[in-house]
């Protein structure tokens, strides 16, 4: 059902100013305006509110039926704004902007420490989303920019790459393979792996990278997320391999670089075309990517 709500308020002004005359100019209206809001509401209703005179207006049974309701109806509306008005003024600025939750999983919380010490008064929203929604948060201009792979895209945006990221592999820490200093793909033909079929498209980076030798390793098992992936690794189901930003080494697990070949992928941000970034938000897109590049090896960024 649809409030008439300047229906109600142009009924309650004459109920309590005591006129068309004094309610038109009580709501700074017309006459014919404040009259024809007043015969809308009515055939909404289907009733008749007041009972006109040429010299007087009073009200209906079913005017004063609604008198009450409608007084306490807009004094709550009256108060629920007033509060919404103070939490405006008072509410702390926010700032937000996407990540891709194997990015954002170690390396964001630092960056937001430094960027409270330097805006304490700001507050921050992280989207960590698939890179699709990534951008299309950006794009709609809910996130003030991404952190995201770099890819073509259908929404237009600026793409600014940042680094290269490369895959490692993670195994327990008693494997064999842990203790050598880096693995080549071809050590892993006789293991047991664990695809993350991610929405990112890391399982088809490690395809195309791959080519045919792809079809000598052993996908037993595949998780959606890299959490299971690397619960199933410790559980001794299998290795897997991860973005190398998306892990850290823990108790029971090792991460080792692959090489033959070196498989990447690009990470980037992305921005609408033509956005300017407050001086805050450049700070925290400035902070985000520092710590990114610092999680990577050498030879990544």
């Amino acid at each position: 059902m649809q409030i008439d709500f300047l229906g109600m308020q142009a009924f309650l002004a004459i109920a309590e100013q005591g006129g068309f005359q004094q309610a038109a100019a009580h709501l700074n209206l017309s006459q014919t305006a404040v009259s024809h809001r007043i015969r809308k509401l009515e055939d909404s209703l289907g009733v008749t509110l007041l009972a006109r005179t040429t010299r007087d207006v009073t009200l209906t049974d079913a005017g004063r039926a609604l008198l009450p309701r409608v007084r306490a109806a807009m004094r709550e509306f009256e108060l629920s704004y007033d509060t919404l008005r103070q939490h405006s003024r008072n509410a702390p600025q926010w700032l937000a902007f996407g990540c891709l939750p194997t990015l954002a999983s170690h390396r964001v919380a630092p960056a937001l420490r430094r960027f409270g010490q330097m805006h304490p008064e700001i507050a921050v929203r992280v989207f960590d989303n698939s890179i699709q929604e990534i951008a299309e948060l950006v794009q709609a201009g809910t996130a003030d920019f991404g952190i995201s792979v770099a890819a073509p895209n259908r929404h237009g945006l600026n793409v600014e790459q940042f680094a290269q990221e490369p895959f490692v592999l993670v195994c327990p820490a008693g494997h064999r393979l842990a203790r050598l200093r880096s693995v080549r793909w071809d050590q892993l033909s006789d293991e047991v792996l664990v695809r993350i079929s991610l929405p990112a498209g890391n399982s088809a980076t490690i395809d195309d990278a791959l080519g045919e030798r792809r079809l000598r390793l052993r996908w037993l098992y595949e998780a959606q997320h890299t959490a299971l992936a690397l619960n199933f690794v410790r559980e001794g189901l299998g290795l897997t391999v991860v973005p190398c930003l998306s892990v850290t080494e823990t108790e029971g697990l090792a991460i080792r670089p692959l090489h033959e070949p070196a498989v990447t992928r690009k990470l980037a941000v992305l921005m609408r075309r033509g956005a300017t970034l407050s001086g805050p938000a450049q700070a925290l897109r400035e902070l985000v990517v520092e710590e990114l590049r610092a999680g990577l090896p050498a030879s990544g960024a």
